[in-house]
Parts: structure tokens; C-alpha cells; sequence
């Protein structure tokens, strides 16, 4: 069974997803991220409920492939639910000829059809951020693959409005013509941390040479600001996980679309 980086394909199933969605645009006039903390905002957002289990290959003993589940459901909201199901399957990406399936009970039968015994596959949906009218879930996968050294992980936002039932594409909320001055707020985010790492600063030329500063496309809006995440090998070494930028609300002013920044 061969795998890609998980990443890549969820990208441009998601974009996809999102630009075709996103035909209405909220007032500019109403705020979507209110100043309460994240405890207080919590409690006016959607219902959700856990869709946790663990499967073996059916039929097989001995060591066989897995998979285990950790998504949620949104009792209501059927456009919510279907996208992260989808969402989910899509970061398996499992070789350029796989079927085309179009959610984790599709991908399940293709997994159990092609995978090695000691194949791993671990999926998981959260809540990051929520309040009445936004509901940002992270997408998480690792897969492992009988022989490797090691999993590949990724992980995904999906910026979600509860009014117009739709995914929040980069380009819906970032204000139109800042995506240049947006990214370059994340490239002085990226200094300041490479510029914290003890690895980084003993030889940083050598550093940014391997690994070199990536444009944010990961993003995902909570109660502090916007937060920027990469996958493993994006911008660190493995071994570093999948880092995290965190862009603060007041840096932000005149680049994100006022729906997306505190009232205040």
C-alpha cells in the first residue's frame, strides 16, 4: 500500500469544498468573534456528540491492519457532520489510483481491501473553537505503514459559519489584497519562533536552508487570534511534531475581514 503525504490532497479537497460552498458573505458589520473567553463562548455553540471506534480487519488473525475513529457528529447540522466525515477519509490519501471515496465508511472497505497487516490508520476530529456563529474543527491523522520508521501525521482546520452553513476559505477571511501583508505577518511570526529554537540557532543559515519558511494555508480563527499550523517536515523536522504560530487579534486589524476580529 503506497501512501502520499497526507496533506496535499486534503488541501485541495477542502479548497474545493470551500470555494464552491461560499457563494454568501456574512454583514461586514457583525462581529463572529465576540471578546468573551473561550470557556464563556463555548457554551452558545453547536451541539456536538463523540463517534469513537477501533476496528481490525474483519476475518483476519494474528497481526492485522487497523483503524481507529475519533470524529465527532452535529446532531442538526448535516452539512457540518458530512464535511468532516469526508474531510477525514480525504487525509488518508491512500495512492493516486484509490477509488475516489467520498467518506470514512468508503475508505474503510478500500483500506481493509489494499492494506499490509501492520498497517495503522488513527483519525480524529475536535472542536478548537466555537462560539454561536463559528465552529472551527481540527482534522488529525497518522498513518502508519508496515516498514516505516516512522507515521506520517497532519492535521486540518475547517472554519466553519453556523449561520450560512459553509466552510471559511483563506481568501473569505482575509480582507481582499491582504493576503501579501497577511503572510507576512506569519513569515515574522516564523522568525520569532525559528529564532527561539536552540536547534535553529546554532547554525540558522544552515536552518533556513532546510527548512525554509512556508506561506500559511493551515489557519484556524479562536478566541486569541488566528492560529497558523504546520505538518511534520513543512517548516521543522519530525521530530519538532507540527508547530503552531499564533497570530494575536490586534496584529490583524486591516488584514482580516472585520466579520473575523473582536468587536473591540
Amino acid at each position: 500500500m503506497t501512501l502520499q503525504r497526507p496533506y496535499q490532497l486534503l488541501l485541495i479537497g477542502l479548497t474545493t469544498m470551500a470555494l464552491s460552498a461560499c457563494s454568501t458573505t456574512p454583514s461586514s458589520n457583525i462581529s463572529l468573534i465576540p471578546t468573551q473567553t473561550q470557556d464563556q463562548t463555548e457554551k452558545d455553540g453547536v451541539f456536538t456528540q463523540s463517534l469513537n471506534y477501533k476496528h481490525v480487519k474483519p476475518g483476519c488473525t494474528g497481526e492485522c491492519p487497523r483503524l481507529e475513529v475519533k470524529s465527532l457528529i452535529f446532531p442538526g447540522n448535516s452539512e457540518l457532520t458530512k464535511l468532516v466525515d469526508e474531510s477525514l477519509a480525504h487525509m488518508t490519501v491512500i495512492s493516486d489510483r484509490h477509488p475516489g471515496y467520498r467518506g470514512l465508511k468508503e475508505f474503510e472497505d478500500y483500506y481493509w481491501a489494499t492494506a499490509n497487516n501492520r498497517d495503522e490508520v488513527h483519525l480524529s476530529a475536535r472542536t478548537r473553537y466555537r462560539n454561536r456563529d463559528l465552529t472551527v474543527v481540527e482534522l488529525s491523522s497518522g498513518i502508519y505503514m508496515t516498514g516505516a520508521a516512522h507515521g506520517i501525521t497532519a492535521s486540518r482546520f475547517i472554519n466553519w459559519d453556523n449561520r450560512l452553513k459553509t466552510p471559511l476559505p483563506l481568501d473569505r477571511i482575509i480582507a481582499p489584497g491582504k493576503i501579501k501583508p497577511f503572510q507576512e505577518l506569519v513569515r515574522q511570526a516564523h522568525n520569532n519562533w525559528v529564532s527561539s529554537l536552540s536547534e535553529a540557532r546554532e547554525d540558522r543559515a544552515g536552518w533556513d536552508r532546510m527548512w525554509p519558511f512556508q506561506p500559511a494555508q493551515n489557519i484556524g480563527l479562536t478566541d486569541q487570534g488566528l492560529l497558523v499550523k504546520y505538518d511534520p517536515y513543512e517548516i521543522a523536522p519530525y521530530s519538532l511534531g507540527q508547530p503552531e504560530l499564533l497570530l494575536p487579534y490586534s496584529q490583524l486589524r486591516g488584514i482580516l475581514r472585520p466579520d473575523y476580529l473582536p468587536a473591540n
